[in-house]
């Protein structure tokens, strides 16, 4: 198809220049854009006719390729050799129509004639790298890619560069789906070029199918890294290529052979366990951190190190299935950090995630509580982190039992932070906290005004949370079911799930025609996912998408089901079908753009 474009657009400006040199010839104005219009439609017999009378012009050499291509799809060979031969010895420097002739003659079934025609050309290459990419491309032209390869594997010789020509390779092993020939191509052009490697997995994990792909193409990493053991790239590429199939330790045991061999500062490894925690590999990174911290005190890598295993060990024991053990033991790392290093700008972070442990899975708001007020007291916070902080502590209110200092936290920071992203955030959570006391009234009047936010995200909330509650308070009934569902979120916001769940449920008993089925439905995958029981999520996010193609939820719904199947269970052909339907059926949703940007880079567009 793109080589049908490139030849209309040769005849749209060729052509149309030649009628404007050529005004007394007998040609009607729209001949040539009838005639290509006749061969996009398969009308051959019809085209021929107009394309031999425009080909028949003095120098009007640009109708050659739509005009050759009807004549062999009409299967009139002799025709179509005569046209060519014709060009040959007019113009025997072009190799243009040597090229035809043999693809003329790969048409006819005489492969010997054609490969001798194209050995020809090629051997008489001279050592110039713009007629070596001008054979190349002529190649491309005519659909010979093998030979488009050899002409530049052959350019490479001539000019003794074995670098060159390598994103023109990349692009035809790429089109041609030639997994062996690209794996190796990116490992022979990775070593001097190493900025491709984003390039690289982005297009490999495009066109593997299955975890044999991966193997073979690690079996050619490990003979790399073999020949050249410090050469940092290929630890990298080898990392992905292990991560690609969820061998996180086997990742890990190279990086850290690495940094032992070539006695390196960590570098390389710390940024590396970045992959391990975005993939869920907790432990694995908590492995990698630990090795990180023998290094010493005195390496730069030791602190930011430290800090991170505790986030780590936060986010591990906060998802799915933990222990109050667990937690209360985390707990008592923070403080023991905290005991050490002091309370100030630099433990932020630190008495942050103790207060949220305290708050949320310990049972111990009051602690949280008297932790961010003392927080809010502390010298040299800036502005956006007090902010942050204020709206924290403001859920925690509601936690003990304060709403009303709820309340006034959250429009203290709103008005503070008029028209910006934590301002807009303070504004819909007093919104949620009035949806929660069941005062739906003062809750849509919120959201109507964040609709108008700037931050996506927060707009995008506020509009759903406005169209639930409008839709689910047109009748007493309807206003109770949303009561009871607004009870349900309330619980969830207390880190109380199963009660949630139950809650839920027991909607549909009290009011069995309620028009909550897909908020709830959304609710529980929510709670699926945290859990990390990801396909009953999937399958739950699925009926939302079947059952409710009109609803609120929908596009949300598409969006995290791409996530999922992309991130969480390895089917990257199911999350390009969810993203493109997303595009597709919702081009209006917020989530469209990231989207379509996730499913150019599942493709392998633009790289």
């Amino acid at each position: 198809m793109n080589r049908l474009f490139f030849i209309i657009f040769l005849f749209l400006s060729f052509g149309a220049n030649a009628q404007i040199f050529r005004p007394n010839q007998q040609i009607a104005p729209d001949e040539s854009s009838l005639a290509i219009q006749y061969y996009q439609d398969g009308d051959y017999e019809k085209a021929v006719v107009l394309l031999e009378k425009l080909y028949s012009i003095p120098n009007n050499e640009a109708y050659f390729d739509i005009y050759f291509n009807t004549l062999v799809k009409l299967k009139r060979y002799d025709v179509a050799e005569k046209v060519v031969k014709r060009e040959i010895k007019k113009n025997p420097q072009n190799d243009v129509y040597p090229i035809a002739l043999g693809k003329l003659y790969q048409e006819k079934g005489d492969t010997q004639s054609s490969n001798k025609i194209f050995s020809d050309v090629i051997s008489k290459l001279p050592k110039d790298e713009f007629k070596i990419r001008n054979l190349a491309n002529n190649f491309y032209r005519f659909e010979n890619y093998d030979y488009a390869v050899q002409t530049f594997k052959q350019g490479r010789k001539l000019l003794g560069n074995d670098q060159m020509f390598a994103f023109e390779l990349l692009n035809i092993y790429r089109f041609k789906k030639d997994k062996p020939m690209l794996m190796q191509e990116y490992l022979d052009a990775l070593g001097t070029m190493p900025q491709l490697l984003p390039q690289a997995e982005a297009v490999l994990s495009s066109i593997f199918e299955d975890k044999n792909d991966y193997q073979t193409f690690q079996a050619a990493i490990l003979r790399k890294v073999q020949k050249e053991p410090d050469a940092e790239i290929y630890i990298q590429l080898l990392t992905w290529n292990y991560i690609q199939q969820q061998e996180f330790d086997m990742a890990l045991r190279q990086l850290i052979a690495y940094d032992k061999r070539t006695k390196a500062d960590g570098g390389t490894l710390f940024n590396a366990i970045y992959t391990f925690v975005d993939n869920g590999a907790y432990e694995t990174a908590i492995k990698a951190y630990d090795y990180l911290l023998t290094k010493g005190k005195d390496n730069q890598y030791y602190l930011p190190s430290k800090i991170e295993m505790l986030n780590t060990k936060y986010n591990l024991r906060t998802n799915g299935k933990y222990t109050v053990a667990d937690l209360d033991l985390l707990a008592k790392d923070y403080q023991a950090l905290l005991g050490e290093n002091g309370k100030n700008r630099n433990t932020l972070f630190a008495i942050k995630k103790l207060a949220n442990l305290q708050a949320y899975y310990l049972n111990q708001p009051s602690s949280a509580e008297k932790e961010l007020e003392e927080a809010i007291k502390m010298p040299g916070i800036n502005d956006q982190d007090l902010g942050q902080l204020k709206l924290d502590l403001g859920d925690i209110y509601i936690l003990t039992n304060q709403p009303w200092e709820a309340f006034l936290v959250y429009e203290q920071v709103s008005k503070q932070f008029e028209g910006q992203p934590v301002g807009n955030e303070a504004r819909f959570r007093s919104a949620k906290l009035s949806f929660y006391q069941g005062n739906f009234e003062y809750s849509n009047g919120q959201c109507l005004v964040l609709k108008a936010a700037t931050s996506q995200l927060i707009a995008n909330d506020a509009l759903n949370l406005s169209l639930l509650i409008n839709d689910n308070i047109q009748t007493p009934a309807d206003s109770n079911a949303l009561k009871m569902y607004a009870d349900a979120e309330m619980l969830l916001f207390r880190n109380l799930p199963e009660r949630a769940v139950k809650k839920m449920d027991s909607i549909a008993i009290a009011f069995p025609q309620n028009s909550l089925t897909d908020a709830i439905m959304m609710s529980k995958a929510r709670i699926f996912i945290k859990a990390n029981d990801f396909q009953k999520a999937a399958d739950i996010l699925k009926k939302v998408t079947e059952d409710f193609k009109d609803g609120i939820w929908t596009d949300d719904a598409l969006f995290t089901l791409g996530d999922l199947y992309e991130k969480k269970l390895n089917d990257i052909a199911q999350a390009k079908i969810y993203f493109q339907k997303l595009i597709t059926d919702y081009p209006g949703s917020m989530f469209s753009a990231e989207a379509r940007k996730r499913f150019r880079n599942l493709r392998g567009d633009g790289v």
